[in-house]
């Protein structure tokens, strides 16, 4: 059996990447389309996982993806991620997404998105191996994490329920 890792502070594991929204980005409302943003999501957490838990990690599952603002071609939108919990080898990370606006010249950027994605480090064979404990840092950290694990709970109770009502409803239907 492999010895616990050493635990890891959270601040190791955060990512920044930036990028310039382009008219190939833009949906039929003439915004970036949202699919452009998941995928950008997506990017900078799988980042996050890799840098913390020290090589490949896949995305397991979106948890949740909420758009606050549209996002416009011409905006510098940056990515903000880090690993906020960790188990055996999943790893949940919480991604901000920011816009500046190309008009407005030294404004603040304005939070456009933000998401909790479920990664699993994998070995080369694709099995799944232990990740280093996430180690919080201050006050936030702690509340991220112990928010990744009501998170995570539900997550847990919900595939329960309906794996449940699968097997009272529709035995013969997976």
């Amino acid at each position: 059996m492999e010895d616990q890792q050493a635990g890891r502070p959270i601040s190791l594991s955060r990512v920044t990447l930036s990028r310039i929204m382009t008219a190939v980005d833009v949906n039929l409302y003439g915004t970036v389309h949202g699919g452009v943003l998941m995928k950008f999501v997506d990017d900078v957490a799988g980042a996050a996982a890799a840098r913390h838990s020290g090589g490949t990690a896949v995305t397991a599952a979106i948890d949740e993806i909420v758009f606050l603002e549209p996002v416009r071609v011409g905006d510098l939108v940056h990515a903000y991620a880090q690993v906020n919990w960790t188990g055996t080898s999943s790893m949940e990370v919480g991604v901000k997404l920011a816009a500046e606006r190309w008009d407005a010249v030294g404004a603040t950027p304005i939070p456009v998105a933000t998401a909790y994605l479920v990664f699993v480090a994998v070995d080369v064979a694709g099995n799944p191996r232990r990740v280093p404990p996430v180690l919080p840092e201050d006050t936030a950290d702690q509340r991220r994490f112990t928010e990744a694990l009501i998170r995570r709970d539900h997550r847990l109770a919900r595939r329960r329920a309906i794996q449940k009502a699968r097997a009272e409803h529709h035995p013969d239907v997976v």
